[in-house]
């Protein structure tokens, strides 16, 4: 079997490949050819915590994987991640299996390119200032990987902790060369944006209707299973785009709260997700239809994008002979 590190993955892995590999694999979701079944968790309560399985096969990419993924919010400024995980790919041949790699570093990356994906194809062309909600890993990932898709002119980080955002935008204005500066509030940080990343663990909403601008674009990673991301009239008045319906829909430890929260509330129904991403990417809906519409994003992830990332890391591994060969 084949052992990658997270250094190896980290090396293996180029981002803008990984952003076309996922429009690949959103469309082969949407098509009903990957198979993937929701993702379920086991809950380990007295730390607020799971340990979820999110298994997929991908045709296309030759590619069948699970990851096991640990949520533990509570590691939050411990120096633990909240997220980590491995995953195993499997011959699909076979199904003998094959090799088993780092998944924490996959999980932050495909997440910030699956955003990546739906800014380019969401968000106005024009757009110059990116919001960043959070202070944790997926802010970093997202501030890296939302910038190859559009010249932005200004990043703006907000988080629960201004001095905590004010030293993140200081790191990501050496990194990216863009002027970058801390909000001292979620509200400073979304007003007058044309994008906005929402990477946060939320209890309540950080996004707010009442903040974001005509013609915002919004992209929403952030988890949790007692609280939401994003207020219902966002989600009311915002064209939403998911995933997959399946996935986005589902209970706890597979869906999204922002969006069942608001079908329980009668805010909207189920018919307000109006398109899957691999359904933009193919045609067969559209995306955004007037400069002042808002566009929501709601990401909950979904284990055919790992599998994209994973099949990009093997065949760079195969190609490279990098990683370690062990008997199990």
């Amino acid at each position: 079997m084949l052992v990658l590190s997270r250094a190896d993955v980290e090396e293996l892995l180029d981002v803008d490949l990984l952003i076309d590999a996922l429009a690949r694999a959103m469309v082969d979701v949407a098509a009903a050819r990957a198979s993937m079944p929701p993702r379920v968790a086991a809950m380990v309560e007295e730390r607020d915590g799971l340990l979820g399985s999110m298994p997929a096969y991908l045709p296309s990419a030759g590619v069948l994987e699970t990851k096991l993924v640990s949520v533990f919010p509570r590691n939050a400024g411990t120096g633990v991640p909240t997220h980590q995980a491995v995953i195993v790919a499997f011959d699909p041949a076979t199904g003998s299996p094959a090799a088993i790699m780092d998944g924490t570093w996959i999980t932050e990356i495909r997440t910030a390119a699956g955003s990546a994906l739906a800014t380019r194809l969401l968000a106005r062309p024009e757009s110059r200032v990116l919001a960043i909600l959070g202070t944790g890993a997926q802010a970093r990932s997202h501030a890296r990987a939302v910038t190859r898709v559009l010249d932005f002119a200004e990043v703006r980080v907000a988080g629960r902790d201004p001095a905590r955002a004010a030293a993140l935008a200081r790191e990501l204005s050496d990194q990216l060369g863009l002027p970058a500066t801390g909000s001292g509030s979620f509200q400073e940080g979304l007003e007058g944006a044309d994008v906005v990343c929402a990477t946060t663990h939320p209890a309540d909403p950080v996004v707010r209707r009442e903040w974001l601008d005509p013609g915002v674009h919004v992209n929403s990673v952030g988890w949790s299973l007692a609280g939401r991301e994003v207020d219902a009239e966002t989600v009311r008045d915002a064209l939403v785009v998911v995933e997959a319906r399946a996935a986005a829909l589902a209970p706890p430890p597979a869906g999204a709260n922002d969006l069942t929260w608001a079908i329980r509330d009668g805010v909207i129904t189920a018919d307000h997700v109006q398109a899957e991403v691999g359904e933009i990417v193919a045609g067969t809906r559209p995306g955004r239809t007037s400069p002042d519409q808002i566009t929501l994003y709601k990401s909950v992830g979904i284990a055919a994008q790992d599998a994209a990332a994973a099949a990009l890391v093997l065949a760079e591994a195969d190609r490279r002979g990098a990683g370690q060969r062990v008997e199990l």
